[in-house]
């Protein structure tokens, strides 16, 4: 992965960037200086709020509503992005710089066909006629090995796969040929087997077409796979910087070496013996349809009282549709469930409120999932006075008893989401679901947007809490590292149906179910060249 030397494409010096906060303004990026030539990718890491996505927003000439750029240079080939109109910076925008969210399905418009959305920066400003934008997305779509790439642009974003979705977004920020991509968190939301095909097409298509990348990730094995250089955030400075290999291999910073320690989760050390635990949860023969397809079939799963299962699969596997089964937010088509020896109806509506408040659903995104006009107080207040009959001064003891318990300080009650950082948020939606006093909760991915540090200390908290209150988990994940800290035993699931489960280390001991060898064998290691590796396997 060796880069020749080259005229900088993106050259930051000293950039310092303040945020608005009430009547004052504070320094977020603290004089931070980069560059970047063609063909290299700077991967920039950090904790959530080190400053990443700020400086990776700053490389388009963007800065966030309520910051503003203090000192210092942003240059993209030799044009001084900080000195010049808003106007022109937008007209660089997508075509000589683009940009990759973390989210495809938040940044395409579902009403629109992908062809239309992915040429539309090409003709408005990148002088291309609609059908010179169609044959160069329809190369991209090869190069990036998406299915059928001559129709593929007929379809709308709810008819692919969210790996696909991500693709087809690399394909939009490639359409023009822009000198510098800033991928932003391009690969956290998805599954295993997903990440490593969007990895290796991104690969690919940097190789190919020369062009300069940011790679903005808190997944430390991610970044060895695709980057040439790494720079390490901690508040907006620059704590480190080095060729991947050795940064990898000998961090210098205690900082740096405090994440890359962290790497390693916690460990479930109480594990519950799930064959020994009185069943709270038994599923039989369970089957579910959305219209004439069916998503699940013939489930069969036990989760014993205190015991944590976790679901894990590829995106569209049914993980995801079976939580909401059991939640009462889906009815089954086929099979049984039974809670505490006895049926569970099937339908929300049909639950008395005593055993809603015994079955607890978390999300994965606490954005959407808290109300954003509420403060802490009344989220998780809230459930307070519905299941416990809580007021005055008890509720409030209660609520600030609940903060305590995740890790909050009492002062976070009078707070709205927008004011709390996403583990905190995260935090949020876990003390609400603990408000009901619940017996069973179901934690669909609510790790997966979180950088390490934040993911190994909720899942630290979640282990703990577990302990302490008997609840059991059923704990819906993509993350092969996240089941080996948590789960007392694993449910493997593909195409709606359970290939494989058992007791922990019997499932994670080989030899293996082909589909979970497969699972496996795609987590990314940290060791730099394990891509490489995976691809020449592929060619081989």
């Amino acid at each position: 992965m060796a880069v020749e030397p080259s005229p900088a494409v993106l050259e930051i010096r000293d950039l310092r960037i303040e945020a608005k906060s009430s009547d004052s303004w504070s320094e977020i990026v603290r004089g931070v200086s980069l560059s970047l030539c063609k063909g290299e990718v700077l991967g920039l890491v950090g904790e959530s709020g080190a400053g990443k996505s700020t400086v990776g927003l700053a490389a388009l000439g963007y800065l966030r509503p309520g910051a503003r750029a203090s000192g210092g240079s942003v240059r993209l080939l030799d044009i001084e992005l900080l000195a010049i109109p808003e106007e022109e910076r937008r007209r660089l925008r997508g075509t000589k710089v683009a940009y990759v969210a973390q989210s495809a399905q938040a940044a395409f418009n579902p009403v629109h066909r992908l062809m239309d959305q992915i040429t539309l920066v090409a003709v408005d400003r990148g002088g291309l006629s609609r059908a010179e934008a169609e044959k160069r997305a329809v190369a991209l779509f090869t190069a990036l090995q998406l299915p059928d790439p001559q129709n593929f642009g007929a379809r709308y974003p709810h008819q692919v796969s969210g790996g696909q979705l991500q693709r087809a977004m690399v394909a939009m920020a490639m359409i023009c040929n822009p000198a510098l991509i800033v991928f932003d968190e391009p690969t956290t939301a998805l599954d295993v087997t997903t990440q490593v095909e969007v990895l290796i097409s991104i690969r690919k298509v940097i190789e190919e077409f020369g062009v300069a990348a940011i790679y903005i990730t808190h997944d430390l094995a991610v970044v060895a796979q695709i980057a040439h250089r790494v720079a390490v955030l901690r508040y907006g400075e620059v704590v480190e910087e080095a060729p991947i290999s050795a940064i990898m291999d000998h961090p210098e910073h205690p900082y740096t070496q405090s994440l890359w320690a962290v790497h390693e989760m916690p460990a479930n050390e109480a594990a519950v013996e799930g064959a020994t635990a009185a069943a709270l949860l038994s599923i039989e023969r369970l089957g579910a349809r959305f219209g004439t397809f069916d998503v699940l079939s013939d489930i069969d799963l036990r989760i014993g009282r205190g015991e944590t299962v976790a679901l894990v699969g590829e995106s569209g596997s049914g993980k995801s549709t079976l939580g909401r089964v059991i939640a009462g937010l889906k009815a089954p088509s086929a099979g049984r469930a039974l809670f505490d020896g006895a049926a569970l109806p099937p339908k929300l509506r049909q639950r008395p409120l005593e055993l809603l408040r015994r079955i607890q659903i978390i999300y994965q995104s606490a954005d959407t999932a808290l109300n954003p006009r509420q403060t802490v107080r009344a989220i998780v207040g809230r459930p307070l006075t519905l299941y416990q009959g809580l007021r005055g001064a008890a509720r409030e003891k209660r609520l600030i008893e609940l903060l305590r318990m995740v890790e909050l300080d009492e002062s976070h009650a009078e707070r709205l989401p927008g004011q709390l950082s996403g583990g905190q948020k995260q935090r949020v939606a876990i003390a609400r679901a603990l408000a009901a006093g619940p017996e069973l909760i179901i934690c669909d991915e609510i790790t997966s947007a979180l950088d390490k540090v934040v993911q190994a200390d909720v899942l630290r908290m979640m282990i703990g809490l577990k302990e302490r209150l008997g609840v059991s988990y059923l704990f819906i994940t993509h993350d092969i590292e996240v089941v080996r800290a948590i789960a007392d035993r694993v449910v493997v699931m593909q195409h709606g149906r359970i290939v494989e489960q058992g007791e922990k280390d019997r499932v994670f001991a080989p030899p293996h179910e082909p589909y979970t060898e497969r699972l496996l064998a795609s987590v990314p290691d940290m060791a730099v060249g394990w891509l490489d590796r995976i691809i020449a396997a592929r060619v081989a």
